[in-house]
């Protein structure tokens, strides 16, 4: 795609972005390699206090909670087992049937 496909508004908006000069033509801008510095960088053992600290604001469940989601987690689980198990009895038989040698 050349920039003559482009219409005026996609032109102007092009050039607002700076991907294009004054005069329509690409803007060749070097892109600028992102400044690292070392100092982002913890140690283990400041590592383990700030997540110590990040655990402590957790809002962790109630023990009725945990027993409710786990009875509704192995209902679902038994459920879909005998939906599926089911399904492929069904298949088993219908292709026992289909591909039988009489």
């Amino acid at each position: 795609m050349s920039l003559d496909d482009l219409n005026r508004e996609q032109k102007r908006q092009l050039r607002k972005m700076g991907a294009l000069d004054e005069q329509g033509q690409p803007a060749r801008v070097a892109r600028q390699a992102p400044a690292r510095s070392g100092d982002d960088r913890v140690g283990p053992v400041q590592y383990l206090h700030e997540v110590g600290d990040e655990m402590r604001k957790v809002a962790w469940p109630k023990w009725p909670e945990i027993r409710r989601m786990s009875l509704i987690v192995l209902a679902t689980v038994v459920l879909y087992t005998a939906y599926v198990g089911g399904l492929d009895s069904l298949f088993g038989v219908l292709s026992g049937w289909l591909y039988s040698s009489k």
